[in-house]
């Protein structure tokens, strides 16, 4: 039987982060982001998510999926955390972190290890303040509050390209 992106329950409604704390904006944001990506890819069999669909891009939803899973543990695990970890899928180095190497029948792991890694970024940057700072691999000092902003944008590119990619897949478009 073929595997199917399950459907998302969004959690984070957009209207009520306009007056909590900066803390739970930065994070109802990227909470946002990251169910967002998921929806894009509800409801899609394996196949269809390791398809490309917007030539000549070698760009698919999956690859999405494992592109943020790996961009989430280099800022927030081995940047901010320092945690000596290797790649989820494929590194920085390879300049395309997990966007390569996508097989429709890795689907339902790929989602796995995405789901886990946010849990495990989230657990890295709890109980830190926003401005504690780390050294950028480039020898910059950063702060939390950037790595959030960081994944809120990363996230909101990437939306913009799942909208394109859901939308040449099935036509459905939406939020």
């Amino acid at each position: 039987m073929t595997w199917t992106a399950p459907p998302v329950e969004c959690t984070k409604q957009l209207g009520g982060l306009g007056t909590v704390t900066e803390r739970q904006m930065l994070e109802g944001w990227l909470s946002w982001h990251r169910e967002t990506l998921l929806a894009k890819c509800a409801g899609l069999e394996s196949a269809q998510l390791a398809r490309t669909t917007v030539e000549p891009s070698n760009l698919t939803l999956l690859g999405l999926v494992r592109h943020m899973a790996e961009v989430e543990r280099w800022w927030f695990r081995r940047s901010f955390a320092g945690e000596a970890i290797g790649d989820v899928f494929t590194g920085p180095s390879d300049g395309n972190e997990g966007l390569d190497g996508v097989h429709a029948a890795d689907a339902e792991r790929d989602f796995g290890l995405f789901q886990t890694e946010v849990k495990a970024c989230d657990a890295a940057a709890a109980g830190h303040d926003l401005d504690e700072t780390f050294m950028s691999s480039r020898g910059v000092s950063l702060s939390l509050r950037w790595v959030y902003v960081l994944m809120i944008q990363e996230y909101a590119r990437h939306n913009g390209h799942a909208d394109f990619l859901r939308e040449r897949t099935d036509g459905a478009t939406g939020d």
